[in-house]
């Protein structure tokens, strides 16, 4: 994985059933190794949308790194990161 500067807002998507949980806890891998962050708000409401109606989070990208948190770039253009906290997102 390739870990270039990162835009300002990266953006995750998920669905209302798990937002309560991830605005106390933030952003977790659960079952995989990353945390999934799309370059873009398109991505995020299709990614939301796999597991219901969709709700979209906008993550400081730049801010997260530049505090010393780790974020990577795959090959495929999506971001990781192992964990990111509530203090770094926003609800769209």
């Amino acid at each position: 994985m390739e870990s270039p500067e990162p835009p300002e807002f990266l953006y995750h998507g998920t669905t209302y059933r798990f937002l309560d949980s991830i605005m106390k806890e933030g952003l977790k891998p659960m079952t995989r190794q990353f945390v999934h962050i799309s370059p873009d708000y398109e991505t995020a409401v299709k990614v939301g949308s796999r597991h219901g109606k969709p709700v979209i989070l906008k993550i400081r990208a730049r801010d997260f790194k530049n505090d010393g948190n780790e974020l990577y770039r795959s090959s495929n253009g999506v971001w990781q990161a192992r964990y990111v906290a509530p203090e770094y997102f926003t609800i769209c």
